[in-house]
């Protein structure tokens, strides 16, 4: 369904316009089609705050919007055409979904209009990213109200054990499977590829990879719907980078290719090593080079950090290799085709829009800049000491390094950082004054 179809249908009466906020949820509103028509030529209002709120509506301090300053006035979202696609389960008529961004100064603050600038600029250099992205969750069987009642432990997994790529596991939720492939038609979600990971529950999805906006929209869909699809089964899901500290951590992992602009891949040079090209190690110095300084986008929360846990499949360090998993940078593929960079440091938590943007900047830089990488990695990457720039290892250290970052004020802009940053203090201060139950169970009596 297009756009323009919706509007010439006369039995269309309710369009849903929505906005990505910077937890990567959708927020939005349901508009009529004579609404829908006015926003279409000016936009319709909606409050920056949006920006600074958390996951359950927690108000952040964000410069210049939750602070003593701010107004909480509107600014125009822009309706983005091209987005037009159908929520799955509403009836015809209402099951229009409009994706949109910030306009005018509120821009430089939005996700989503972030990524398009970054890969404006990317374009400008002479440069075309194409990427997809693998979703790692938990489904449960419990619903937000009995996980609630349970304290968020103990808590019932759909399957039992840890059942990589089980296919036992995978026909017993055939219902689940199909369901998630039948929600992602009308969505227009290109899903490549299902499967069981490593922990009871644990499972993956991948969005094919493509160009622009496009899959990044397409996995900002994926994780809203598939907490809708939990829900209306009555189930849940999470997204968190580590549940509990028997389970192992969730990511999401980005893969990238660069081709130039009369379309000829940059990657793959035939007779050297791997067939990694000169231009794919500059790209992969670059990540090396900038990515840690921009560990925050990629672990934007305090349960981030949890994932790197020792005993953990989190990636040690910095660090590349071919096929080698247990590397931060994994270099995938055999031909000019299928050889690209899979960045495996983001966590489920992180938002899509932010961490491809943030990705693509440092990989560009460094192909700009001739930025060599460090050796490659030979064997388990957990055995071997990593040297050489390393990402921050706890929320503060993120919070300092992005604030202090040139490259990031450069690429994504110093409103983005100095916002973004000051949310994630925001956080980590009401986190601090909270006692954890095993504090409690630890120190209470004796210590």
């Amino acid at each position: 369904m297009s756009l323009q179809d919706f509007l010439d249908d006369d039995t269309s009466r309710f369009a849903t316009v929505a906005l990505v906020d910077t937890n990567g949820l959708l927020r939005g509103q349901m508009v009529s089609t004579r609404s829908l028509k006015g926003i279409l030529k000016a936009g319709m209002g909606m409050a920056p705050a949006q920006l600074a709120l958390d996951p359950t509506d927690e108000m952040l301090e964000m410069p210049g919007v939750t602070d003593g300053s701010g107004d909480f006035h509107d600014d125009p979202l822009i309706v983005d055409p091209s987005s037009a696609r159908r929520i799955p389960w509403a009836k015809p008529g209402h099951d229009l979904l409009l994706l949109t961004n910030y306009s005018g100064e509120t821009a430089a603050i939005c996700p989503r209009s972030i990524l398009r600038s970054v890969l404006e600029r990317a374009g400008a250099a002479g440069y075309v990213p194409k990427y997809g992205m693998e979703l790692e969750y938990t489904l449960f069987d419990e619903t937000a109200e009995t996980a609630r009642e349970k304290g968020y432990r103990n808590l019932k997994t759909a399957t039992m054990h840890p059942s990589h790529d089980l296919v036992l596991y995978q026909t017993v939720q055939t219902e689940w499977y199909e369901a998630i492939a039948a929600m992602c038609e009308p969505l227009k979600i290109d899903l490549a590829k299902m499967h069981e990971e490593i922990g009871g529950g644990f499972m993956e999805a991948c969005i094919a990879a493509g160009e622009g906006l496009e899959p990044a929209d397409q996995l900002v869909l994926l994780k809203n719907f598939l907490r809708a699809l939990a829900m209306r089964q009555g189930r849940c899901v999470t997204f968190m980078p580590r549940w509990t500290e028997t389970a192992d951590s969730q990511s999401i992992h980005v893969h990238v290719s660069l081709k130039d602009t009369a379309g000829n891949g940059l990657f793959f040079e035939d007779g050297v090593r791997n067939g990694v090209s000169q231009n794919f190690k500059y790209f992969i110095g670059g990540l090396q080079k900038y990515i840690g300084d921009m560990t925050l986008i990629f672990q934007p929360t305090v349960n981030s950090y949890r994932r790197f846990a020792p005993g953990t499949f989190a990636p040690p360090g910095l660090t590349w290799g071919y096929e080698n998993r247990t590397t931060c940078f994994r270099v995938v593929g055999h031909d000019a085709g299928s050889l690209r960079v899979e960045n495996r440091l983001p966590g489920a938590d992180t938002n899509p829009y932010l961490t491809v943007a943030a990705t693509v900047a440092a990989g560009v830089a460094g192909i700009m800049e001739k930025i060599e990488p460090q050796p490659e990695v030979i064997g388990n990457g957990h055995a071997v000491a990593s040297e050489g720039p390393d990402f921050a290892r706890s929320m503060p250290e993120a919070i300092d390094r992005l604030r202090g970052s040139a490259f990031a004020r450069n690429w994504l802009g110093d409103r983005f950082v100095d916002a973004f940053s000051a949310t994630r203090q925001s956080q980590y201060d009401q986190f601090r004054k909270k006692v954890p139950d095993v504090e409690l169970q630890r120190f209470f009596d004796l210590g």
